[in-house]
């Protein structure tokens, strides 16, 4: 299974309490197509970046979802032909997850080593500024 995120824009004409609905309607097609949800997040009403179809703003919803991968073409097409949905973008997480594991990895690795003795500077036989005649 691979991680992916999918960030889309409501248009500012569904109203507020309409907003859950739609959410909700996207969640079921992502169960239907056999997606595995694991966060959702209604991040609210925002000024867009820059004017879409006529709008200003719209209600950006975020849901963070496993899957086999080959359901995400289906789910976009079906984002598409919705007419509350601005816009939508879908992430894959899977390669960002694995560098941060493998970087945090490697962060614990350095913590856990001695010391080094001494520093460059102590090995190169001087202060800093220094020089030598």
């Amino acid at each position: 299974m691979r991680n992916y995120e999918l960030l889309f824009i409501i248009s500012p004409q569904v109203a507020d309490h309409e907003v859950e609905g739609v959410i909700e309607q996207v969640k079921n097609h992502l169960t239907d197509l056999g997606a595995t949800i694991t966060k959702v997040e209604n991040m609210g009403r925002r000024k867009l970046a820059y004017e879409i179809n006529h709008f200003q703003e719209g209600t950006y919803a975020l849901i963070q979802f496993e899957s086999q991968g080959g359901e995400i073409g289906e789910l976009e097409r079906r984002l598409r032909v919705m007419d509350q949905v601005l816009r939508y973008l879908t992430v894959r997480l899977d390669r960002d997850l694995r560098r941060i594991a493998r970087m945090k990895r490697k962060r614990e690795r350095r913590r856990s080593e001695p010391a080094r003795a001494g520093s460059a500077k102590e090995q190169r036989g001087g202060k800093s500024g220094e020089r030598k005649a």
